[in-house]
C-alpha cells in the first residue's frame, strides 16, 4: 500500500493512494496515521478495506489537496550519518565503524512539497536525499536483522535538511544543525515493506533549481535499513511510527567545490526509485 495524508497542516485525513489520479480515503476508520495506528497492526487492519473499497469503486479523486508528511508527528526521528562510503569522503570524515547516530526534532516533520524555511542566524543551508524508515511496532532487543524487516512498516523519501555551521562550528553538536523548522520534509507517501521488492536498489537523485547534486543508489549504503534497525534496537527502545533518516549519498552542497548553500527561492527536487518525489521551495527566516 502507499499511505498518504492530504488536506491542510494540521487537518490532514488518512487516505490510500490507488495511482495518480485516485485514493481511498480511510478517515472514517482511522483517525491518523500515528503511534496507535502502527502499534496496533493498522497496516494489515486497514489493507482489505482498501481492496474491498477498490472492488467496489468507492475511490476518490485528487483535486490538487496539499500532500502532508505520511505519517502524524512521530515520538523521535533518528539520523544515521555517513552511511555511504563517498559521501563520508567529500564531508572529509572517516568511513565508521558503526554507525553515527544523532536525531531530529519531531517537529521539523512537514509534508514534501512545503515550504523549508532558513532559520535565523544561518549561512550554510544544506539537503540530503535519503531513505526513511518507519518503524510498526514497539522494539527492542531484537535478535537479528532478519527480525528488524518485521518490525519495519515501511520506506519513504526524506530530505534531511542541514544548517553546516550550526552542525559543525557551534560545538560539533549535529542536532542543533538539524532541528530547524521545516528540515524534515517527508513523502509524498510511505510504502509498505511489501511493495519493494530490494529497499538496496533504489535510484535515488536531487536537483537544486534544475542542476543534479545528488545521484545515487541505496545499494551502496555502508549499513542497510534491517542492520539499523537491529543495531539502534540494542542502544533504545524504537516506538510505532519513529522515523529513523538513513544517510545521503554524495552530491550535498558542503562536498562541492567550492561548496553551494541553498538560499531563499531555491527549488529543490528530490525522490527515490518507487518513494515517489518531493519539491521544496526554500524562503527565508521568520
Amino acid at each position: 500500500m502507499f499511505l498518504m495524508r492530504i488536506g491542510a497542516p494540521g487537518a490532514e485525513k488518512p487516505v490510500a493512494r490507488i495511482d495518480d489520479e485516485t485514493y481511498v480515503d480511510l478517515s472514517d476508520i482511522v483517525t491518523d496515521f500515528d503511534e496507535e495506528f502502527f502499534g496496533t497492526g493498522g497496516v494489515d487492519r486497514v489493507r482489505p478495506v482498501v481492496a474491498d473499497r477498490v472492488r467496489a469503486s468507492e475511490v476518490s479523486r485528487f483535486a490538487g489537496e496539499r500532500i502532508g508528511a505520511p505519517l502524524a508527528r512521530p515520538h523521535q526521528i533518528l539520523c544515521v550519518g555517513l552511511n555511504y562510503r563517498d559521501h563520508a569522503a567529500e564531508s572529509g570524515m572517516p568511513v565508521p565503524d558503526e554507525p553515527i547516530l544523532f536525531t531530529k526534532s519531531p517537529n521539523t516533520l512537514v509534508g514534501p512539497n512545503d515550504d523549508v524555511r532558513i532559520p535565523r542566524g544561518s549561512t550554510k543551508p544544506d539537503w540530503e536525499v535519503e531513505l526513511g524508515i518507519v518503524i510498526g511496532r514497539r522494539t527492542s532487543y531484537l535478535d537479528s536483522a532478519a527480525e528488524a524487516r518485521e518490525a519495519i512498516a515501511g520506506f519513504l523519501v526524506v530530505n534531511d535538511v542541514s544548517e553546516r555551521a550550526f552542525q559543525l562550528e557551534r560545538g560539533g553538536q549535529w542536532a542543533k544543525g538539524k532541528s530547524a523548522e521545516t528540515f524534515n520534509p517527508a513523502g509524498p507517501w510511505l510504502v509498505t515493506t511489501d511493495e519493494i521488492d530490494d529497499v538496496l536498489a533504489l535510484d535515488m537523485c536531487l536537483d537544486v533549481n534544475g542542476v543534479r547534486r545528488q545521484t545515487g543508489n541505496t545499494r551502496t549504503m555502508i549499513f542497510d535499513p534491517y542492520f539499523i534497525v537491529h543495531y539502534l534496537s540494542q542502544f533504545l527502545v524504537l516506538e510505532p511510527g519513529d522515523l529513523i533518516n538513513t544517510g545521503t549519498p554524495p552530491g550535498v552542497g558542503m562536498g562541492l567545490t567550492p561548496p553551494v548553500w541553498l538560499r531563499p527561492g531555491d527549488v529543490m527536487e528530490l525522490g527515490i526509485e518507487r518513494l515517489g518525489v518531493q519539491r521544496q521551495r526554500v524562503v527565508g527566516p521568520r
